[in-house]
Parts: structure tokens; sequence; C-alpha cells
């Protein structure tokens, strides 16, 4: 019994961890590139306009798609390490 809430807890405490992991990485590139660090990124074109508004109207976005599949296929192998694979 013991060893099943330790299993538990370490199971939640990986889970958490990968969602702040995620977290931080869509905030850094929806916040940090899109807005904070736009002025700097102003002079490198992309696609015919600078990095910071690309960041803010398509990174971003990109970002969180890859962000979505990464969460999927972490928790998948964190899944079957616990033994709750489906």
């Amino acid at each position: 019994m013991a060893d099943d809430k330790s299993n538990a807890a370490e199971y939640w405490k990986a889970n958490v961890r990968l969602i702040f992991g995620c977290l931080a990485v869509w905030a850094f590139v929806s916040y940090g590139c899109a807005i904070l660090f736009r002025p700097l990124l102003a002079g490198i074109p992309v696609g015919g306009t600078d990095l910071g508004f690309w960041f803010a109207q398509q990174g971003s976005i990109l970002t969180f798609i890859v962000l979505i599949f990464f969460y999927a296929w972490r928790m998948n192998k964190l899944d079957a390490k616990f033994g709750l694979g489906e």
C-alpha cells in the first residue's frame, strides 16, 4: 500500500514537472519572443516580416502544436514507466 502511494506520488511529480516545463517553453515563445524580445528580433527578416512579428503570429501557434505532440509522447513514456500504459 505504501509502495503504491509513493509510486503515485512519483508519477504525479513527474507529470507536474513535465507540465511546468511545457508551460515555460510556451510562455517564453509566446510572451518572450513575441512581446518582450520583439525589439531585439525586429532586425531578423523571416517570410517578408521581422522575427518578432512572426513569433507573435505563427511561431507561438506552431510551438504550441509541437508542445501538444511532445507532451503526449512524454506522457506515454511516463505511463509505460509506471505501468499505466494503454
